[in-house]
């Protein structure tokens, strides 16, 4: 009887923008160990792909794995596999893009390990059915997804201990179906049991193979698996059961079984990614649903195969802050594209923006399920600061001068409502009228500095766990899936939800009575038309954008106020400034007593360093503070990324400032994260019918030092 096989493709990752000290730490409890055991075990084969964020790391901090590498694919124990280099979603960026992330990855191992790589990885496992063209285009001849997929299109799992042929208008590749047992088992179970999974597998198809392909910091860096793996020594005595059974078991890589077995046939698969992703992708009533109806189902696993979650594009309409990044990338790759067009730019210039573009494409912050993603401000500000590096080079090239100020009146987000883009060699400005003529991106251009970069506190499906949860950590090593664990007692309490998006220049018109204390929880109950509506465009030009509402009604419809405000972006010192001048007038009523403020968002990241902090009159506060501050001037101040912001509220009364703090889900578990603070300018305002109230609320930006 003809052997079986089993193909291990492992794929290891750090994002770009991670901390060195979180890297270094994986380096260590994962990767280092991990190729250490394969050193000792020869007979121990696999294929493995490392991100190129990781790959360039390594290169620069621990020179000595290359050599380990080398030395491991010419004693054939390891086949490179390649992919996007900055591990983008392929199908989430521009087509031109996908063919260079490819190119770059295969150029990349062919020149440091010698081996030009014929399969691909999928980051996050996400495909969809045109992909094929694309992998085709590029030289790839096998990639991997997840036996969901194949599930969904009507194979039973019995039937995919193979490879199949996908195409897409002729072009053509080959994709292994990855084992959700075998993903499950490995390294989470006693090894026996998955040695038996394996042994049924080969009665069932001899001389077939089975595929897992998952991430390779379940072997080491997810909590509790260290231990599992290295010091209860786990992962070694899995490769010895596995060559205790070379006698009926082969360990193969992909290549070598694509060489020497045909494909199983021709499979056409839907779009999807593993089946948790699938399930984070979901707007959160339909993922309670969705969970709720994979619980019901559990006996019936034929029928679960076709209970379909969302797809990976729904994070992108889940979150407007990943849609913004999202659709701030695609323009920055346009006018990258259109640098290199225009013949202008230096070759060192034009290869800098692009590295930067495929830097910013990295997935992580794209999207959130059970690790931080889009949560983590320090992985969506790496992802900011690439793509601000990009445009500021591509726009230099540009023909116009580069001093210029430019106003730009598009659809920016893609969401059918028109934005204004001012731009300037100092920083860039997004208005968005639609949203109470608010601002969602504010950049620093001489430091690269993402200004307002913040997060919409909203429910999330995984909140009502929050009870389950423990901090005490796990005692036995368990899939990162079905741990429940939290980093600080009592988090409950700081669940609060925004009503609106986290932009800047929010007009707040409140009861007098209101207080601080409201505002910090958000019981401010403020008029709706005025901070959320639509504004309509009366001017904008490169001087100014004026923006006006007429609808507003405060509370019981017994008064009408109109507002409008007037948006200046001028250069100042070696930065900006913006002026925002707010206007509202009492059409009809009798006199009002009211509050009004406008709402900045800032965030500088790390609120408890030392290096951060707001100053007022003098004082310093850390970026966590929480309380009320003197008018009518205030600072915020970032010495690490040489950013200082000052805001200048003449007739204020008093700013009020709290964090901005959300509570997610990430592997180590429920964890409470500063994403900015909110700086609310307050006027008392004594409005008579017929009568104008006008104030300045200015923001200037410099460099800190």
């Amino acid at each position: 009887m003809p052997k079986f096989h089993l193909i291990l493709l492992i794929h290891a990752h750090q994002p770009v923008g991670n901390f060195d000290h979180v890297v270094e730490q994986a380096f260590a409890r994962c990767y280092a160990p991990f190729v250490d055991v394969l050193w000792r075990r020869p007979a121990a084969r696999l294929a493995l792909h490392i991100s190129g964020a990781l790959l360039e790391w390594v290169e620069q901090h621990h020179p000595e794995y290359f050599d380990r590498l080398r030395e491991l694919i010419q004693r054939n124990q390891i086949e490179m596999v390649g992919g996007g280099f900055y591990e983008p979603i392929l199908v989430a960026i521009p087509p031109e893009d996908r063919a260079e992330q490819l190119a770059r990855m295969a150029d990349y191992l062919e020149r440091h390990f010698g081996c030009r790589p014929t399969g691909a990885w999928l980051t996050e496992r996400v495909w969809e059915p045109h992909l094929p063209a694309t992998l085709a285009a590029a030289g790839v001849q096998y990639t991997l997804v997840d036996d969901s997929h194949f599930l969904a299109s009507g194979f039973s799992r019995e039937e995919l201990y193979g490879y199949f042929l996908c195409e897409e208008l002729g072009a053509k590749v080959y994709v292994f179906a990855g084992l959700q047992p075998l993903r499950y088992t490995i390294p989470f179970r006693d090894v026996p049991e998955t040695i038996a999974l394996l042994r049924a597998a080969a009665e069932r198809r001899p001389g077939g193979c089975a595929v897992m392909g998952d991430d390779c910091e379940k072997f080491g860096v997810w909590p509790g698996t260290y231990e599992h793996c290295y010091t209860h020594g786990w992962l070694e005595r899995f490769f010895q059961a596995l060559e205790a059974e070379r006698d009926w078991l082969a360990m193969v890589t992909p290549g070598e079984f694509l060489a020497s077995q045909p494909p199983l046939g021709r499979a056409a698969l839907p779009t999807g990614s593993y089946v948790e992703m699938t399930e984070w992708a979901l707007p959160t009533p339909a993922r309670q649903v969705f969970h709720r109806l994979q619980r019901q189902l559990e006996a019936v696993p034929e029928a679960r195969a076709f209970l379909r979650g969302g797809f990976w594009r729904n994070f992108l309409t889940k979150y407007d802050e990943a849609n913004l990044l999202h659709k701030k990338m695609l323009y920055v790759s346009g006018r990258v594209r259109q640098m290199a067009a225009s013949g202008n730019a230096p070759a060192e210039k034009l290869e800098s923006a692009r590295k930067h573009l495929l830097r910013g494409q990295c997935n992580d912050a794209y999207w959130h399920g059970v690790f931080g993603g889009l949560y983590a401000p320090h992985l969506r500000t790496a992802l900011w600061r690439e793509l601000i590096r990009a445009e500021t080079l591509a726009d230099a090239a540009a023909p116009a001068h580069p001093h210029s100020t430019v106003l730009q009146r598009f659809d920016f987000d893609a969401d059918g409502e028109e934005e204004l883009y001012w731009v300037s060699e100092r920083g860039a400005l997004l208005v968005k009228p639609s949203d109470g003529g608010t601002v969602p991106l504010l950049e620093f251009r001489p430091t690269a500095v993402p200004l307002v970069n913040s997060l919409q506190r909203r429910p999330e499906a995984y909140h009502s766990r929050l009870a389950e949860a423990s901090p005490a950590a796990a005692a036995a090593a368990v899939s990162i899936h079905e741990q429940v664990r939290v980093k600080e007692a009592g988090l409950e309490q700081h669940l609060r939800y925004d009503r609106w998006a986290r932009h800047s220049f929010r007009l707040l018109v409140f009861a007098p009575e209101k207080s601080f204390a409201d505002y910090a929880v958000l019981r401010l109950e403020e008029d709706a038309a005025l901070a959320g509506g639509r504004f309509a465009l009366l001017r904008a030009d490169r001087e100014a954008i004026v923006l006006a509402q007429r609808n507003s009604t405060i509370r019981d419809a017994a008064a009408e106020l109109e507002a409008e405000k007037t948006f200046v972006f001028e250069r100042a010192g070696g930065g900006f400034r913006v002026g925002c001048k707010t206007s509202l007038r009492l059409r009809r009523g009798s006199p009002r007593y009211l509050r009004v403020g406008v709402e900045l968002v800032v965030n500088l990241l790390a609120p408890d360093a030392a290096d951060r902090y707001f100053e007022s009159r003098g004082t310093r506060h850390p970026l966590r503070w929480s309380g009320v501050l003197p008018a009518p001037e205030l600072r915020a101040v970032d010495e690490w990324q040489n950013v200082a912001v000052t805001v200048r509220a003449e007739t204020a009364e008093q700013f009020w400032v709290a964090p901005i703090e959300t509570v997610s889900e990430s592997e180590e578990g429920f964890e409470r994260i500063y994403q900015g603070s909110q700086i609310l300018a307050v006027w008392p305002l004594e409005l008579n019918p017929g009568a104008t109230w006008t104030a300045q609320l200015t923001l200037g930006v410099d460099r800190a030092r």
